[in-house]
């Protein structure tokens, strides 16, 4: 065992070291970021730490992928803004012989209809934008205590006459005591590559190196997790010259130190990620979610204006055979986004 994990750490640091990527704006395919479920969305945008029924968990982890989400469908959609509309459809089922769970899913972001303009700025037409990920992964259960996966995501990209394909890989590993209410998870995203440019220029995809870690309280049916994203790059601030304090009068070293100071805190924190889930009732079928997102705090945010930005919040029930999850994110002063899932169990109808 202890050789087995020394090689996958090893791995990851050998892939680390050759996929460094800037964030932000810099990378094709940034739709893969986006929450693949209203119950991600509620919890901050990211849920690597968690393993149960939910299929769509091994979108983002694929370790994450177990028996218990055999047979389950799942169903999401986001609605964006100016008629853009972002979704994900996924499948799971384990194969007893083999031992292992795989799932399938199609990742979707449709950017709406626009109009098409010559130089001089008459209108010839109209064009579509949107992009697609062909998911497919599996997980397999190495001990006791841990389990590891892997996903393929198939990319296109359309963008009126300028298209692009691509490929990328998710590895996972997931580690969870005995007892179910702690887990520590490690999972390296998008590591892959463009096919096919759009233009004359090759771009980077939007690599990230992911750990989070999750503990569920023995007296309170409370789950929270902690996640640290961009594990790779340390400095994920944004360079804005228009934010920086004017120099003191021939240097002050002190207010120099406490910038600095101040810097690195929020610099540390934009990498954190923190969420809450309250599992109510017997069978823990109506559920309260909590997040926040200390990057998407700061960088949507406006000066010396109070916000919610970073802040989600959502629910999830169970009527019957149906799972219903609803997730609210607050994005700026332009408003929030509305996200809404529906799962079952095939199973569920051979009752």
């Amino acid at each position: 065992m202890t050789k087995s994990l020394l090689t996958f750490f090893c791995g990851i640091l050998t892939i680390t070291l050759f996929a460094q990527a800037p964030i932000g704006g810099k990378n094709v395919y940034e739709f893969l970021n986006l929450s693949p479920s209203a119950r991600v969305t509620a919890l901050g945008g990211n849920l690597i730490t968690v393993k149960d029924d939910d299929v769509a968990l091994a979108f983002q982890n694929p370790s994450a992928l177990n028996p218990s989400s055999s047979t389950q469908i799942s169903f999401n959609n986001n609605f964006y803004v100016g008629g853009i509309s972002n979704g994900y459809v996924a499948y799971g089922q384990y194969a007893k012989k083999l031992d292992i769970s795989f799932h399938g899913g199609l990742e979707y972001i449709t950017y709406g209809e626009f109009d098409a303009a010559d130089e001089y700025g008459n209108i010839t037409g109209t064009f579509k934008a949107a992009e697609y990920a062909f998911v497919a992964g599996a997980s397999k259960q190495l001990y006791e205590k841990l389990s590891v996966g892997a996903n393929l995501k198939f990319i296109t990209s359309q963008f009126e006459a300028y298209n692009s394909v691509g490929m990328v890989a998710d590895l996972g590993a997931f580690y969870q005591d005995t007892s179910g209410t702690f887990s520590l998870s490690l999972v390296l995203r998008n590591v892959g590559a463009q096919f096919s440019k759009y233009g004359e220029n090759w771009e980077k995809v939007p690599f990230d190196l992911q750990i989070g870690l999750s503990k569920r309280l023995k007296h309170l049916p409370l789950r929270f997790s902690v996640i640290y994203h961009n594990l790779q790059r340390w400095n994920i601030l944004y360079d804005d010259p228009n934010s920086e304090e004017a120099p003191s009068f021939l240097g002050d070293p002190d207010q120099s130190s406490e910038n600095s100071f101040n810097m690195f805190v929020d610099n540390f924190f934009r990498h954190l990620i923190f969420n809450a889930e309250f599992l109510l009732g017997k069978k823990e079928n109506f559920r309260l979610r909590f997040g926040y997102d200390h990057f998407h705090k700061k960088e949507f945010s406006i000066d010396n204006y109070r916000s919610m930005s970073g802040f989600s919040l959502g629910f999830g029930f169970k009527i019957n055979r149906f799972r219903i999850d609803y997730g609210y994110k607050f994005y700026s002063f332009a408003g929030g986004l509305n996200h809404i899932g529906i799962a079952t169990s095939i199973n569920e109808f051979k009752k």
